[in-house]
């Protein structure tokens, strides 16, 4: 199995184990705090929330990643979309049923660090055996919900994915529905 699909595969894993988390915390019935964003985002709340239409062309390319994006069907119960280019792949999810407050609880998190990003409440994670270039996840509270962040990267020693996916949020996360 080839360095890409083996990083893609613990990507995928860890954005599967996210959102297997939101089941765990569903069927509890509670979806954990309250807090709401702060930013000065768009209007509207995450339900009408499009990823697949989120990021403008020219950040993608100054990302490496083409401006066309393909449907990302990994957890169903949280849509979005995937951008692959050379050096890493991006995937925009969202969720409206969970917060970054709850996420915190839920799954087995190797690294779960809360931090202010564009204004709102969020949270630096990745799975076990994520690591820095395998996948790392941005979660960013959003009109009632959740943004989910994931970059990963082609290879060992291509990116370091979360310092990707913290630049990509940090830039971006403001614009999303407050």
């Amino acid at each position: 199995m080839s360095k890409f699909v083996r990083s893609l595969v613990g990507a995928t894993m860890g954005v599967a184990l996210v959102g297997l988390s939101g089941c765990a915390l569903n069927a509890g019935g509670d979806s954990g705090g309250d807090a709401q964003p702060t930013g000065p985002g768009a209007e509207g709340s995450i339900e009408t929330f499009d990823p697949c239409k989120f990021f403008e062309p020219n950040e993608l390319t100054g990302w490496g990643l083409p401006a066309q994006s393909e449907p990302f069907e990994g957890v169903s119960f949280e849509p979005g979309c995937t951008w692959a280019g050379g050096q890493m792949s991006l995937v925009l999810q969202k969720n409206v049923d969970e917060t970054v407050e709850s996420y915190e609880t839920s799954g087995s998190w190797e690294r779960y660090e809360k931090k202010t990003i564009g204004g709102r409440p969020a949270a630096l994670a990745n799975v076990p055996g994520g690591g820095s270039t395998g996948g790392c996840t941005v979660l960013v509270d959003a009109g009632g919900g959740v943004a989910i962040y994931s970059v990963s990267g082609k290879l060992t020693d291509s990116v370091d994915a979360c310092a990707e996916t913290e630049k990509i949020a940090d830039q971006t996360a403001s614009r999303l529905p407050a």
